[in-house]
């Protein structure tokens, strides 16, 4: 397939050797470059995927360029296994390096990554370790709740580790309040060491000292990576550039994309002067610099309206230094209407006129026919959060125009929500009488649950709930005396309410789009929030011991923080802007996105500074490099940063909306602000251009190769595609079991095993050192799960590791990898798998996939083996076009199989791999329309499936079976 690439976007692909600048304005094609350059370089440099790395800012983005690489090599009839190249955001592919070299960080098997929210709760958990800290206070107001002091722990502690700063040095500070940051940093640590746990901004600095402290380990990175592709470099901090540069090595093969002009996230330790100063990190003239500057997106009007929000401000400080690259972005050529594609929908007066206005300009265009589906329209705000903001999109919805708003924090407002809370209250009536600890505090969740309960008793009179209110009321009083344990916690209560229609219903609106399957989105969500407390609590079972205590904690503090901290709801990656509905998103959220018309608000917006005097204390002596942009103007450069993204999203039709208002007395303010005042008044109203003669665009299509797993997707499905529904394509949460735990334990002391062989240290598999590995990956896999196994369980796993350890040991020298992680690339998903182990003789090898359980029956399981055979051939014959070497059997090794042979054994025919892939095909094919009827139940797996209880009801009432679930 032939592509055309313009004179700029050449240049940027087949400019390959050293270091590379790419100022990629909006529009400007930069995707399709990157992959044109991919592809490029694959095919004339000789080089394998491993010796690529390709860095983006988001999931989303590494997903979306994975797919678009996999295609445009698959045009070009070029076969390579994904797995090996290094693509995904800098976190993943540190976490990818800090796991291949785990044995030289501090970290341990079974290391938890903690996100903001578990870092918080984990700082808010050893809380009294921080404010036992000598003048804590002069950091952390005393004043703040914990939670809120747990937060400002989490912004100072991210921001040291960003900025890569010297902790000796601040210890070593003349400053009081230096030194207690020290002591405030190495608290944190110390805990984060001691819950073997990583967060997202220690992931990176983990790295950054793995390779500088092991000369060996980098070494051996910087040989495999040639070339270095990093995206939206204008929004990287400090331990990025450093990380970036410590893998270039002495090749500096390094091509950082971006845009300056888009650099938004300053608040979470981003950087501008990464982008702006990469030139000069190399002698003069080695850096090349490629301005893709065409854009292909928008209305020639719009590009004209924000290249002049960004050339009428002052960039320069008073030394004259200048921070943003001189750029003039141009239209594609071609032809477009000669109208003023940029107009005002605003109104004086009352909020309503101006909700009004919005209605009617959204329905000229409906009325027009130029609207077609109304996901051709996004608003965009710097929060959705905002009252007014919601109030607007409550307004749409009540006019018929369905609103898509995953982050307006509306979550805890949604009905079934607001139900389940209900009956989690009603259960466990006695919460109200002993959540108040003190006669003068009041809690606005306490309210909130009050109102929950109100609603679920209100449902519990309909006679269609009669089954759920005796179900309720008989838990209620059971747990209003509990004399003895449980068999559930918070979770396994939650998946026996689903058995009643109430709570059905939710789910069964499940349809695939995203907008008409919020509920049972947000149900699942739920079930993730529940499953969340139990870990971080160690939550298996409610004990008359530990109730109360489980009560309070739950509903006083977990719910409350979520309910403070907002929980964003379901996003899909490949359909960005769901179909049927506007979108309300955030500017932020909105990078990266483009849609025909774009109305920004939020012009009541001023530019508000975001340092304190510690922060310049810091940057001024304790970072790593001298402060940069003054920092008194960064206020001003991030918000005009902030709206030239905002405006450049635009296709066809570009809107800024407001109430519009002169500030009448002290505490108004002008709407609009100074800020867009001059340029807002240049602007038409709507009503005088006649917009409906600009054709709108269609939202493209996003698309994103999902990835598969035969053991969590395929052999799921084929199990039971109710089951796969629930847990992977809703995302509930499986009630915690300690089954998983035996299997992992089992699996990775082999692993060590395996890796002691590979390391040439045969002599150290001993019976003691396997207990000591065994032991070791208990340790911290019971850190990790919080579920622990019987003596005797663990016993047999042990027992089963000594016994492979005694078949196999004269074998030892067959092994030639273990832990292989291979990929099959088809038109529309990607196939990933893990072989356990690779061995063999001369030119031939044979594949082990190994079971921790007894070798099943081979007449009464066929089936289940036969779709191991299935695996297994598939990944015969990737691992032979990965070594080159003929694979000449298959096993299945049985590790609880003790009295007869282990070994379940398969002879590779290479005849039937064509059909295996075509079943594969079809499976996937299924997945993907969504397909998950069931003729019939797989009783044997029901017994252990939480949703059993749903389709135990669904069952009786002959719902399961005979419908599309």
């Amino acid at each position: 397939m032939g592509v055309t690439l313009n004179p700029l976007q050449e240049q940027a692909v087949y400019t390959t050797e050293g270091p590379l600048l790419i100022i990629a304005g909006p529009g400007s094609g930069k995707t399709f470059t990157l992959v044109e350059r991919i592809k490029h370089i694959i095919t004339t440099k000789d080089v394998n995927p491993e010796n690529i790395l390709i860095a983006t800012f988001t999931e989303k983005a590494a997903r979306e360029l994975l797919t678009r690489i996999s295609n445009r090599l698959n045009d070009a009839n070029i076969s390579i296994n994904l797995n090996e190249m290094y693509i995904g955001t800098i976190h993943s592919i540190c976490l990818r390096i800090l796991e291949d070299n785990r044995e030289y960080t501090r970290l341990k098997k079974n290391y938890r990554v903690l996100d903001q929210f578990d870092q918080q709760y984990l700082i808010y958990q050893n809380i009294k370790e921080f404010t036992q800290i000598l003048n804590f206070e002069l950091i952390v107001p005393e004043k703040l709740s914990k939670w809120h002091q747990a937060k400002t722990v989490l912004g100072w502690v991210n921001k040291l580790t960003e900025e890569l700063v010297d902790i000796s040095k601040l210890e070593s500070s003349q400053d009081k309040v230096i030194r207690i940051l020290a002591e405030i940093y190495k608290t944190y640590h110390d805990i984060l060491e001691r819950e073997n746990a990583l967060d997202f901004s220690n992931i990176q600095s983990e790295t950054v000292h793995l390779l500088k402290n092991n000369p060996d380990v980098l070494a051996k990175l910087q040989e495999k990576i040639h070339y270095l592709m990093i995206d939206e470099y204008q929004d990287t901090n400090t331990v990025q550039e450093e990380l970036i540069f410590l893998l270039a090595g002495s090749r500096q093969n390094i091509c950082v994309v971006g845009d300056d002009d888009q650099g938004l996230y300053r608040f979470r330790g981003a950087t501008i002067r990464n982008i702006l100063e990469f030139p000069k990190k190399f002698p003069k003239g080695v850096c090349q610099k490629v301005n893709l500057s065409t854009n292909y997106r928008s209305h020639p009007t719009i590009i004209e309206f924000y290249n002049q929000w960004m050339e009428e401000k002052n960039w320069t400080d008073k030394h004259g230094n200048i921070f943003r690259y001189e750029k003039e972005i141009k239209p594609r050529v071609g032809e477009f209407p000669n109208i003023k594609s940029v107009v005002k929908v605003s109104s004086t007066g009352s909020i309503d006129n101006w909700f009004n206005e919005i209605y009617e300009f959204l329905m000229m265009f409906k009325n027009k026919g130029q609207l077609t589906d109304w996901n051709q329209v996004a608003f965009l705000f710097k929060s959705v959060k905002n009252p007014k903001v919601k109030a607007l999109a409550d307004f749409l919805e009540s006019k018929g125009i369905p609103v898509y708003s995953p982050r307006s924090n509306a979550f805890f407002e949604r009905e079934e929500i607001r139900l389940l809370i209900g009956a989690y209250m009603f259960m466990f009536p006695q919460i109200s009488k002993f959540r108040k600890w003190d006669d003068e505090i009041e809690l606005d969740i306490w309210n909130y649950c009050d109102e929950c309960l109100r609603e679920f008793g209100n449902q519990l009179r309909k006679e269609e709930n009669k089954e759920l209110a005796q179900f309720v009321v008989k838990k209620a009083k059971e747990h209003s005396s509990l004399q003895e344990n449980t068999d559930y916690g918070f979770a396994g209560l939650f998946y026996q309410l689903l058995q009643f229609p109430l709570f059905q219903k939710f789910i069964d609106k499940y349809n695939g789009s995203v907008y008409d399957s919020r509920e049972a989105r947000n149900v699942a969500l739920f079930s993730q929030l529940l499953s969340k407390y139990e870990y971080l609590h160690n939550l298996s079972v409610l004990t008359p011991k530990n109730l109360e205590n489980h009560l309070k904690m739950f509903f006083n503090n977990y719910l409350r923080y979520l309910q403070n901290g907002g929980i964003n709801e379901y996003e899909d990656d490949s359909e960005y802007a769901p179909s049927g509905c506007v979108s309300f998103l955030t500017i932020h959220q909105s990078k990266g996105m483009e849609f025909p018309i774009v109305i920004v608000g939020s012009l009541d917006s001023t530019p508000t500074k975001q340092y304190s005097d510690l922060d310049v204390i810091l940057q001024n002596k304790y970072y790593n490099k001298k402060p940069f942009e003054p920092i008194e103007k960064t206020k001003y450069y991030d918000f005009w940063r902030l709206y030239y993204t905002a405006f450049s999203r635009a296709q066809n039709v570009l809107a800024l909306t407001c109430l519009e208002q002169k500030a009448q007395r002290r505490g108004q303010r002008n709407v609009p602000t100074k800020e867009f005042a001059d340029i807002y008044s240049t602007l038409p109203r709507w009503r005088d251009i006649d917009l409906f003669k600009i054709k709108l665009e269609k939202v493209k299509d996003v698309i994103i190769k999902r990835q598969y797993s035969f053991t969590s997707h395929i052999s799921l499905y084929d199990m039971c595609a109710l089951q796969y529904k629930f847990f992977k394509e809703l995302e509930f949460a499986p009630v915690r079991q300690g089954t998983t735990v035996f299997g992992s334990l089992v699996h990775q002391t082999i692993e060590d095993i395996h890796k002691a062989v590979l390391r040439g240290e045969e002599h150290k598999i001993t019976p003691e050192k396997v207990e000591e590995w065994f032991h070791a990956n208990y340790m911290y896999l019971v850190q990790k799960n919080r579920v622990y196994l019987m003596e005797t369980t663990k016993e047999a796993a042990l027992q089963q590791i000594k016994s492979y350890v005694e078949n196999q040991k004269q074998n030892w020298y067959k092994i030639k990898e273990a832990e292989v992680e291979v990929s099959l690339v088809k038109d529309n998903y990607i196939l990933n798998g893990t072989i356990d182990l690779v061995q063999g003789e001369g030119d031939t090898v044979e594949i082990i996939d190994f079971k921790s359980e007894k070798k099943p029956d081979l007449f009464n399981e066929r089936d289940r083996i036969e779709h191991y055979k299935q695996q297994l051939e598939v990944y015969a014959h990737l691992v032979e076009k990965r070594m080159g070497l003929e694979v000449s059997k298959m096993h299945l090794y049985y590790t609880g199989e003790q009295s007869g042979n282990p070994y379940i054994t398969f002879v590779k025919n290479n005849a039937s791999i064509d059909n295996t892939i075509k079943t594969f095909d079809k499976i996937v094919e299924r997945i993907e329309s969504r397909d998950f009827v069931i003729t019939k139940r797989p009783k044997k797996h029901c017994r252990n499936c939480d949703m059993r209880f749903y389709c135990d009801n669904k069952d009786r009432k002959g719902e399961l079976i005979s419908g599309k679930q």
